[in-house]
C-alpha cells in the first residue's frame, strides 16, 4: 500500500496512476476548503490559541512521511544547551493511547510514549511531555520541569498552541511531490505555507535560495539489544563479522533513505525490506525477513525492538549537520523574541 502511494505522489512516471489521482482531487479540494477554513478561523480570533510563558520552536513539515524532524529536534536540543538553554519538548505520541498528558521517561517503551518521543529521549534525556492539546502538554511540561524553551516536534498544523520560531523541513528528494493536497498528494498544507515560516531546512539535497541545507551523518552501528557500539568491518565478509550477510529493514516514512544510506557507506545488505511507518514489530516478523541473518536497522526501529532483539541485530544512529549560518540565526531570533515575550 505505501508503494502505491509513494509512486502516486513522487513518481513523475506513475503513468496509469495519474487516473487515481484524478479520482482523488475532490476529496483533496474537500480537505483544502476544510484546513483553509481552520486557519482562518484561528487567525481571524473565532478559534481560541494559547500562548505559553517561554518561547516556542516549532518543527514540522508540510508533506506527510519522514523528512527528518527527529533529528532535527534532536539537533535543536543539543544546540540549545551548549548555548546555555534548558529545552523541553512536546509531541503528539502518535499511534498511542492514552487520555490528557504524558511524561516520557528515557527506558518507557516505544507501545507507550510511540516511535519518536521514546527514540527523542533515549537519546537526549530531555523533559518531554505527549499529549493530543500542545498547549495543555506545554503547560505541564513547565509545571514539571524548569525548562525555559519549548520545543514542539512535528506541531507546524497545530494553531493552538501560539509559537515564536517555525521551522519547516523538507525531504530535498522528494520536496513537495506531485504539489497536490492529501489525498491527492502528500501536502499537508499548500506549497504557500514555506513563505510563512522562520526557516526551511533542506534534507539531503541543494538547498534552493533562502533555504538552510542538512545532511544526515551517519554514526557508528550499535547493537539493538544494548546499545553497545559494535565493532566490526560492514565493508568485508570475514566469517566472524555479525553482520555480514545482513538484512536491512525499515519502517520509517522514507525507507529509500536509509537504504541508500547503507549503500553510500559502503555497506550492501543481502536484502531490503520497507516495512510501514510506525510498524508495530515482533521477533515473529523480522525473524521471517531476515531468517536467521543479522538485522540493520534504523535508530526509530531500535527503540521498539530492543526487548526481543537478537545479538546479530545493529542500527545506525544519524546526526543533523545544518550550516553555521542557520545556528546564529535562529539563536540571533530566538533571543530576539524572548525579549519581545518579557517586554524588553
Amino acid at each position: 500500500m505505501q508503494a502505491l502511494v509513494n509512486r502516486l505522489w513522487y513518481d513523475r512516471q506513475a503513468g496509469v496512476h495519474w487516473l487515481l489521482v484524478l479520482l482523488l482531487l475532490p476529496l483533496s479540494g474537500l480537505f483544502y476548503l476544510l484546513t483553509s477554513l481552520r486557519r482562518q478561523l484561528f487567525r481571524l480570533g473565532l478559534k481560541s490559541s494559547a500562548r505559553l510563558d517561554v518561547p516556542v520552536i516549532v518543527v514540522g513539515n508540510i508533506t506527510v512521511g519522514g523528512s527528518g524532524k527527529t533529528p532535527t529536534v534532536i539537533y535543536l536540543i543539543e544546540l540549545l544547551r551548549h548555548n546555555g538553554y534548558r529545552p523541553g519538548v512536546i509531541s503528539r505520541g502518535y499511534g498511542v493511547e492514552f487520555t490528557g498528558c504524558k511524561r516520557v521517561i528515557a527506558g518507557m517503551p516505544a507501545s507507550e510514549v510511540g516511535d519518536e518521543p521514546a527514540m527523542i529521549v533515549a537519546r537526549t534525556q530531555v523533559p518531554m511531555v505527549i499529549g493530543r492539546d500542545r498547549v495543555a502538554a506545554g503547560k505541564a511540561l513547565r509545571e514539571w520541569q524548569a525548562v525555559d524553551v519549548i520545543i514542539s516536534d512535528d506541531g507546524l498544523q497545530h494553531y493552538r498552541l501560539e509559537r515564536d520560531i517555525e521551522i519547516l523541513v523538507l525531504d530535498g528528494k522528494r520536496r513537495f511531490g506531485n504539489g497536490l493536497l492529501l489525498p491527492a498528494g502528500p501536502l499537508r498544507e499548500g506549497r504557500w505555507r514555506q513563505r510563512t515560516v522562520d526557516f526551511t531546512l533542506v534534507n539531503g539535497e541543494s538547498a534552493h535560495p533562502e533555504e538552510f541545507e542538512m545532511a544526515l551523518a551517519p554514526g557508528n552501528w550499535r547493537s539493538v539489544a544494548d546499545g553497545e557500539l559494535v565493532s566490526a568491518n560492514l565493508t568485508g565478509s570475514p566469517a566472524d563479522n555479525p553482520l555480514s550477510e545482513s538484512v536491512a529493514i525499515a519502517g520509517i516514512g522514507n525507507p529509500q533513505r536509509f537504504f541508500d544510506t547503507l549503500t553510500h557507506i559502503g555497506v550492501h545488505p543481502v536484502h531490503q525490506h520497507a516495512f510501514d511507518d510506525h510498524q508495530v514489530y515482533s521477533l515473529e516478523a523480522i525473524e521471517t525477513v531476515a531468517a536467521g541473518r543479522g538485522v540493520l536497522m534504523t535508530e526509530k526501529d531500535a527503540v521498539k525492538c530492543r526487548e526481543f532483539a537478537k545479538s546479530n541485530w545493529c542500527y545506525l544512529p544519524v546526526d543533523a549537520k545544518i550550516a553555521p549560518e542557520f545556528e546564529q540565526q535562529l539563536l540571533t531570533l530566538l533571543r530576539r523574541r524572548e525579549n519581545v515575550q518579557q517586554g524588553n
